[in-house]
């Protein structure tokens, strides 16, 4: 079975319901909660959903981090990959950090709106729209 790596725009896009990037989003949950992919994402990112929850959804943000967490694995942060891409020269520090998770994951496919911010991934890297064609 096929593993991916959402990254945190895909999921604030559907708990936040994004007008312009939910259904994409929904989708892709959709095939998860339906069995046809495994998914994960790293600690850092379920921790920003939280982050955006607890501002814009207050009273939801348990209920909505918990049906994630029903799907999703949870990829640890550790040290190694903090240095990873301590090192990597990918400008932005936090896509360094979900790529070196991915990675560690074993993923085959990371799914991000930041597309641009993953030019060196080894791992194929799929806007959420260009994933659903490839089914």
């Amino acid at each position: 079975m096929k593993k991916i790596f959402l990254d945190s725009d895909i999921l604030l896009d559907a708990t936040l319901k994004r007008p312009e990037f939910i259904l994409p989003a929904l989708n892709i949950i959709n095939l998860i909660q339906n069995g046809q992919f495994k998914a994960v994402t790293s600690s850092v990112a379920f921790v920003n959903v939280h982050y955006f929850l607890d501002r814009y959804d207050k009273s939801n943000k348990f209920l909505l981090l918990n049906e994630l967490r029903s799907i999703l694995s949870i990829v640890s942060v550790s040290e190694t990959i903090i240095d990873l891409a301590l090192k990597s020269g990918i400008s932005d520090f936090e896509d360094a950090v979900q790529y070196y998770a991915a990675k560690s994951a074993g993923v085959d496919a990371i799914i991000t709106r930041n597309i641009k911010d993953y030019k060196e991934s080894t791992i194929q890297v799929l806007a959420p729209e260009q994933f659903l064609r490839t089914l």
